[in-house]
């Protein structure tokens, strides 16, 4: 991955607080024409560092009310990866991560109830065949959530 400079630490700043910030904004506030601002997104793009903008979605607005975290425990050869695979397919799984220790994956989902969790946990991470055992945490309140990175400060020399 290519070393980003001081320029390209501001415009990710400025995205990852307003990813509907216009191009010629950002220009302005990092001291470039639109063009060269705009030339600097593609190549973020372009190599990777940044991932694209999304819009985040209050989950309330959409009955998904309970959040969860599920331990997977699977049955696969080192790397496999089928398993986490078919979990990410699943609807409601927002994250999928291979962990150390005793688990295999942690998965990050949201439903609308406890009711739907368990149908979701018996029916889709049911039918996986690797799977051999699932703990869950469910969420009672969420204190703090972003998807927002630390951005470590440039030089401006850089």
């Amino acid at each position: 991955m290519r070393r980003i400079d001081f320029v390209d630490t501001e415009i990710l700043r400025i995205i990852q607080c307003d990813g509907r910030i216009a191009s010629s904004e950002i220009a302005r506030r990092v001291g470039l024409v639109a063009s060269a601002t705009a030339e600097r997104l593609r190549k973020l793009e372009r190599d990777g560092i940044l991932l694209g903008v999304e819009g985040r979605i209050a989950p309330r607005a959409l009955s998904l009310d309970l959040l969860a975290f599920v331990f997977v425990r699977a049955d696969e050869p080192p790397g496999g990866g089928s398993t986490a695979t078919e979990l990410a397919a699943i609807p409601g799984v927002q994250e999928v991560h291979h962990v150390a220790g005793e688990d295999c994956y942690l998965v990050k989902l949201r439903t609308a109830t406890p009711a739907s969790l368990g149908t979701l946990l018996r029916e889709r991470f049911g039918a996986i065949s690797t799977i051999r055992s699932t703990r869950t945490t469910i969420v009672l309140d969420t204190v703090h959530e972003s998807g927002r990175l630390p951005i470590p400060e440039a030089d401006e020399g850089a």
